[in-house]
């Protein structure tokens, strides 16, 4: 179930303190707790702000800036008089990466640095690159070799940690980097002490990775729907999952709560590190200072010190229901003056509808609560102008319940597809129809996706809560797949579903075909060439390597139906256990792979065939 909390709490990701956050009790003043942290931690957070900016910049490049940082830190804290101490501190990091002697040039990101102000900070959070395959891979260390660098220079190997994990997700805000820090701490320190140190870490490493997914996920889906469609689908966002946690919690104070939470996403979002980590600390305050209005749940978690009471909020289950809720809220279907009310004040009534609607159903998804928001405002739109609108708004519900059956049943065939299909099966169905739908994503970004998608079922479809869970993660993927910037195209079908209504994009999605502008490669560009590592990659390796060629072979052949596709898929598995077995297994592959693959396609067979022979 915590897998279950996770996806669906996961707005509280960045109330999480981490590492030396000072653990006093929680009525301690928390700006001052809060600065002491950022002052504590100037040079993680230094990491983090400068390896997602500058995804490309080496550790030692990083050094220096948090060298500079530290000492811009120690200066203002002797002397807070001083004009540099007066500035905002994203603009002081801005600042001195530019000035890093060259630095600019290397990294292409001079532009950048000639701008000021909002339109620099606007420029950095566009270099951000969310498809990392340029990186190289992350390294690894013998659990030994591991443990070791952790003893010897802890400070270092945490350093290291924090910069190759933020230059591979520069979309996840600093709390949660830093809380995975913690974490990972936790675990190193556990397993060194453990004599099977590789299990261990493999064991640990799952639920960690897992954890920082999620979060990441969450936050990258959250951030494009403000930065696509504005701070109104955030509110709205919130609204849903406020309310659902906390049921009991007056409209008049989750309005008030909401003025917290959702002015916190403009720093986070936008990547500026300290600002997101007093975001945090202030909401924690709202929510802890009025937690007898809030909910019965957290109680303990807000008597905690504060690292662990972050934790205790996004684990606490949500509030039980009041008993004196109705099962509907007359004012919204049956009062003869709903059009008055909402047009007295829109964005405050159809807040209040979605906050009431929420509350009262805590098995939908939110994005299924977003949608029946769409519904009911639609429908006021068009019964507002008739000439008796109650006549017309009291059948609302029904409306309401057209919507959930409806995506219910997408839930339901999706369920079945897996049960019936299996693991694999369902893996294949996904990355094929992904790679036909947007082609022009990287084959990194399409086996991820289509890696996603199986992960949401197989973790929801045995539940009692499969609908919400499903729709819920099926839409972090979504969000994978339409990218955090706003200005990122893909082509003309994903981007109109990915741009025109956040609510309703999965049943945009469920009725896009195949992209028709797309041109695949005109050559191979080496997809049938195979070398004799093939051979040597153990399953989960081996199993990536079918996934990618899959995705490479439907770009390259967009028009092959499944069953082709999944033929082809066979052959070459069966050629490479053959080859793998053959004393040559190199000239083995030269031989046999083209064949098996197009046995029914001579010409476009012998035109490869001719061109890898002619290739050096």
């Amino acid at each position: 179930m915590k897998q279950l909390k996770l996806t669906g709490f996961l707005f509280f990701f960045f109330l999480t303190e981490s590492l030396t956050l000072p653990t006093k009790p929680q009525d301690v003043d928390d700006v001052s707790i809060t600065q002491k942290f950022i002052e504590d931690n100037i040079g993680y957070i230094t990491i983090i702000a400068f390896a997602q900016y500058i995804q490309e910049a080496s550790f030692e490049e990083v050094e220096m800036l948090v060298k500079a940082m530290t000492e811009y830190r120690d200066k203002c804290l002797a002397d807070m008089t001083l004009p540099e101490c007066s500035k905002l501190a994203n603009d002081v990091l801005l600042e001195n990466i530019c000035t890093m002697e060259g630095l600019p040039q290397k990294h292409n990101f001079s532009h950048c640095c000639h701008k000021a102000d909002f339109e620099r900070k606007h420029c950095f959070l566009h270099n951000k690159k969310a498809d990392v395959g340029f990186l190289p891979p992350l390294p690894t260390l013998d659990p030994e070799e591991k443990c070791q660098t952790y003893k010897n220079n802890r400070e270092s190997f945490l350093n290291n940690y924090i910069y190759e994990v933020s230059r591979r997700n520069p979309f996840v805000f600093a709390p949660t980097l830093l809380t995975a820090a913690a974490r990972f701490e936790e675990m190193t320190k556990t397993c060194c002490e453990e004599q099977e140190k590789a299990n261990c870490f493999r064991t640990k490493a799952e639920t960690f990775i897992q954890y920082l997914k999620a979060l990441s996920s969450y936050q990258k889906n959250v951030c494009g729907a403000l930065m696509k469609f504005g701070p109104q689908i955030l509110k709205s966002i919130n609204i849903a999952v406020l309310s659902q946690k906390f049921p009991k919690i007056e409209f008049k104070e989750l309005i008030s709560l909401l003025e917290d939470v959702s002015s916190k996403y403009d720093g986070c979002c936008e990547g500026d590190v300290v600002q997101c980590i007093h975001g945090r600390s202030k909401v924690m305050s709202h929510i802890c200072s009025k937690q007898d209005s809030i909910s019965s749940k957290i109680k303990e978690c807000c008597e905690k010190k504060i690292p662990e009471r972050g934790e205790c909020i996004i684990y606490s289950n949500k509030d039980d229901r009041p008993n004196n809720l109705p099962l509907r809220e007359a004012k919204f279907t049956e009062s003869e003056n709903v059009c008055e009310e909402r047009d007295a004040d829109q964005e405050n009534f159809m807040a209040e509808f979605l906050y009431q609607y929420s509350r009262r159903h805590p098995e939908l998804s939110t994005p299924e609560l977003l949608r029946i928001a769409g519904v009911y405002e639609d429908l006021l739109r068009e019964c507002c102008n008739m000439k008796n609108p109650p006549d017309c708004y009291r059948h609302a519900e029904n409306k309401f319940n057209e919507t959930t059956e409806k995506s219910l049943k997408i839930v339901q065939r999706e369920c079945e597809h897996f049960q019936i299909s299996g693991k694999d099966d369902l893996k294949y169905h996904y990355l094929i129809n992904l790679t036909k739908l947007a082609p022009q994503l990287s084959t990194e970004e399409l086996t991820f996706l289509g890696k996603e998608m199986v992960t949401a079922l197989t973790t929801c479809c045995t539940l009692s809560e499969e609908f919400a869970c499903v729709d819920n993660l099926v839409d972090l993927v979504l969000g994978e797949l339409c990218g955090i910037n706003e200005n990122r195209s893909i082509n003309p079908a994903v981007d109109h579903c990915c741009k025109t209504n956040f609510a309703f994009r999965r049943s945009c999605f469920e009725g896009l075909e195949a992209d028709k502008t797309y041109v695949p490669p005109s050559t191979s560009q080496g997809l049938f060439t195979f070398h004799t590592d093939l051979c040597q990659a153990h399953n989960e390796e081996l199993q990536r390597k079918k996934d990618r060629f899959l995705v490479n072979l439907v770009k390259l052949k967009p028009e092959l139906t499944r069953v082709e596709l999944q033929s082809l898929l066979v052959n070459f598995t069966n050629v490479v256990k053959k080859c793998c077995q053959a004393q040559g297994p190199e000239a083995c592959f030269k031989e046999e792979v083209l064949p098996a693959l197009f046995p029914l396609k001579s010409n476009w067979y012998s035109w490869s065939n001719k061109r890898n022979q002619n290739s050096p």
